[in-house]
């Protein structure tokens, strides 16, 4: 039975233009998350609170969080991945905000030099600041269906990382495919382990479409009954860990996939593709999503036949 409704979290400004090698102007991130919610998208993820010295691009997280005018009812989270971070934050007033982790060893020790546990260990005091604060936490756990170090991920692992963040308190989950190997079995498999630790409502997918599996991926979660998912505009970000590869879902294939079967997102299709042409020409490409591109041509004038 698939859900009615899907809730749609884009992390475009945050997770897409994060290794954006050119800078991105603030006002042009603001105008971005403004595109966003004016096209019906009710959960942004925003910036992140994390030292310039390693992602200088959200270097003006304050300044931008100051200049969004908030819509009613819509959700501005931010990461935060320690709590010199969420000190900062706090001052700008965040919906939620999220921490992450890998449900890969290596993974964990080669990027923060520390243990899956250790890691979590660090975040159990944001946790307890942030609901001090009356904010919730999102828990990202990334590599869920593989790892670039050590390949295939246990669903085990997964349902390990799970119970960990259960364990500090953290209140919702997102089952992340980070390099984008994961296919639907594998996909089920990962959210079936973490269904252990939490209930459906409090869980959501981040689908990368490197091996363009994120569409199937979204297909077999739906199937599942999961209803929230992690996208990204115009397909922005890349993944790092696949030269040349194409990162995040695009939030156009996946609405346009959503209202094709009948279910709601109270997303205005044309208006967030309007959001992707924006920041796509903001960077000096084009929009990395096949529905985009798709119906920018049909909305191109017709050349007369010859």
């Amino acid at each position: 039975m698939w859900p009615k409704r899907v809730e749609i979290n884009d992390v475009g400004p945050r997770d897409g233009l994060q290794n954006e090698k050119q800078p991105v102007p603030a006002a042009v991130k603001v105008e971005l998350v403004h595109r966003l919610q004016n096209a019906g998208l009710q959960h942004i993820e925003v910036t992140s609170f994390v030292s310039p010295k390693w992602v200088p691009q959200m270097a003006d997280n304050a300044e931008v969080m100051a200049a969004i005018h908030r819509a009613p009812g819509v959700t501005y989270s931010v990461l935060t991945p320690n709590l010199k971070g969420f000190e900062s934050a706090l001052a700008t007033r965040p919906d939620a905000v999220v921490v992450f982790g890998a449900a890969s060893e290596a993974f964990s020790q080669k990027n923060i030099n520390c243990s899956i546990a250790e890691s979590i260990e660090r975040f159990a005091p944001v946790v307890q600041a942030a609901h001090a604060a009356g904010i919730p936490v999102r828990g990202a756990m990334s590599c869920c269906l593989g790892c670039p170090y050590e390949g295939e991920v246990p669903a085990s692992q997964v349902g390990y990382l799970a119970g960990l963040m259960k364990a500090i308190g953290v209140d919702e989950i997102y089952v992340a495919d980070t390099i984008g190997v994961g296919t639907p079995r594998a996909t089920q498999a990962a959210l079936e382990a973490a269904l252990a630790h939490y209930p459906l409502e409090r869980m959501a997918g981040h689908f990368h479409d490197t091996y363009g599996q994120a569409l199937a991926n979204t297909l077999a979660a739906l199937e599942m009954g999961v209803w929230r998912f992690d996208t990204s505009v115009a397909g922005l970000g890349g993944c790092p860990y696949a030269k040349g590869a194409t990162g995040n879902v695009s939030t156009e294939d996946v609405v346009y996939m959503l209202h094709g079967m009948g279910i709601e997102t109270g997303i205005d299709l044309d208006a967030l593709i309007d959001a992707g042409v924006f920041i796509s020409q903001a960077l000096g490409r084009k929009p990395n999503s096949r529905v985009a591109t798709a119906l920018l041509n049909k909305r191109a004038p017709q050349s007369a036949p010859a």
